[in-house]
């Protein structure tokens, strides 16, 4: 349990730091920022369990709860597709328990955490950010992501050609990163040095 603990608040830690260097990606509404911070929660999903990475998703935009400049909103929704991302990849990698077999962990992640975000912000989000920000106009959220993609006309196109790509290439890019990452401390996080002989039996 010590093991867990301190794992995870190591974590959570990096996690913290590492969302903190959000930025836009080009061709991306604003108010959709990129960033690295589900790597140390992926690293939780694979060596502890799900749970814990939903943890640290929960602790990193906690602390990040005082510098939000969307009321919240891009907490909330951090929040939720890093969950979805990283406790979806978590359950599977859970059942494969082999890091060559990683690859179908991010995947399912990947398509699950899509899928929801689509259906999410369609059928909620969007239409809660913009009555918070823009008095119940959906028109000033669209003209946002149409000033930075000409395929951005309404919603639906919104959620296809700014959500979609988004979420596939932050899930790419964090899955890349985060395997050539794992593959090499594996390992170390299985050596008697870094835990206990009771915790041997984690799956990694």
């Amino acid at each position: 349990m010590t093991y867990r603990l301190v794992l995870t608040g190591i974590l959570a830690a990096v996690s913290i730091v590492l969302m903190f260097f959000e930025t836009p990606l080009p061709f991306m509404p604003p108010f959709l920022k990129f960033d690295l911070s589900d790597i140390p929660a992926l690293f939780a999903a694979f060596v502890l369990g799900p749970v814990y990475a939903i943890v640290i998703e929960a602790v990193k935009n906690i602390f990040h709860l005082p510098t939000s400049g969307t009321m919240y909103v891009g907490e909330l929704a951090n929040f939720l597709a890093g969950s979805f991302f990283t406790g979806t990849a978590g359950l599977i990698y859970q059942k494969l328990k082999s890091p060559k077999k990683a690859i179908w962990s991010f995947a399912g992640g990947i398509i699950v955490t899509t899928i929801f975000t689509s259906f999410f912000n369609y059928f909620f989000l969007l239409d809660f950010y913009a009555n918070l920000f823009a008095k119940g106009s959906m028109d000033a959220i669209i003209s946002m992501g149409s000033a930075m993609n000409f395929l951005v006309q309404d919603t639906k196109t919104m959620i296809v050609f700014a959500f979609v790509p988004f979420n596939l290439f932050k899930g790419i890019v964090v899955s890349v990163i985060t395997g050539f990452l794992y593959w090499r401390l594996a390992p170390v996080l299985k050596s008697n040095r870094f835990q206990s002989k009771k915790n041997q039996g984690s799956g990694i």
